[in-house]
């Protein structure tokens, strides 16, 4: 079981993400229970790395995000923008993690330059894909291994902002189709989850398992600490993206190496 630590990124500030109302969103301040310099995040990817071992960042370009569904309104073709400040995150990959990039990226291009940021995975999320056509190019261009679907849920219901589906098509019905596109990995993200210490939809979990048995398969949103971690695990999980468990110690470097152990015995047995 792989533990990924999420950086959200807004206005070039780490912030804590919390039911998806960004507007309520603040700078993280704490890493493990210990303080880091509020919203800067090269040290929070930095703690993530050396309080808790971590060797993956999920990072969210919320600024990014939003102006990729705004140009899509607007019908227009422009690229998505990976972070904007450069620096920032340079300052991420060169603490040495691997990067998942989520920036609103929706076709081969957009992927072709989040790599070309450092990214080692770009994030595909169903809430700014415009085309399951687009999925295939992307994997097609970048590779598979380094493209993950994130199937973007609200309260259980499809959240796609260019009516790709529509709020009542089934999760499993949308990851079939990622997977056909050629996918290699699946994120369940659940916003209205996400900093609420709700715990994991699990049920949604298994289902999107039995759908896909054969892509990696991520979780975000709601984990509390380990024994959501051995849930996840027992439901078919890979890994976990995790951030407010990390920030205030619930999850700590122990749980995490621990972690690792339990998701290769369930893996290898």
């Amino acid at each position: 079981m792989r533990v990924v630590g999420v950086l959200d990124l807004l206005a070039d500030r780490a912030v804590h993400a919390r039911g998806g109302q960004r507007s309520l969103y603040e700078p993280v301040v704490m890493v493990a229970g210990e303080p880091i310099q509020p919203g800067h995040a090269p040290d929070l990817a930095r703690a993530y790395i050396d309080r808790l071992g971590l060797d993956e960042i999920y990072v969210a370009d919320l600024t990014a995000i939003a102006a990729s569904v705004e140009r899509a309104h607007r019908r227009e073709r422009a690229r998505a923008e990976p972070p904007r400040h450069a620096s920032t995150l340079d300052g991420i990959t060169a603490s040495g993690a691997v990067v998942w990039l989520d920036a609103g990226i929706s076709t081969a291009d957009d992927a072709r330059h989040a790599m070309h940021l450092g990214a080692s995975r770009v994030v595909v999320g169903l809430e700014t894909l415009p085309s399951w056509r687009a999925l295939e190019e992307i994997c097609h261009l970048v590779g598979p291994s380094h493209v993950s679907f994130s199937l973007d849920l609200r309260d259980g219901a499809p959240v796609s902002s260019l009516h790709l589906v529509s709020g009542r098509t089934r999760p499993e019905t949308i990851v079939e189709l990622a997977g056909a596109a050629g996918v290699s990995s699946v994120i369940v993200l659940e916003l209205a989850r996400v900093g609420t210490s709700a715990g994991p939809d699990v049920e949604m979990i298994e289902s999107v398992r039995r759908a896909v048995p054969a892509v990696e398969l991520f979780a975000g949103g709601g984990v509390r600490g380990p024994e959501d971690l051995h849930r996840l695990a027992d439901a078919g999980c890979h890994g976990a993206l995790v951030a407010t468990a990390l920030h205030d110690g619930r999850l700590g470097s122990g749980h995490i190496a621990g972690a690792r152990r339990l998701g290769h015995a369930r893996l290898t047995r």
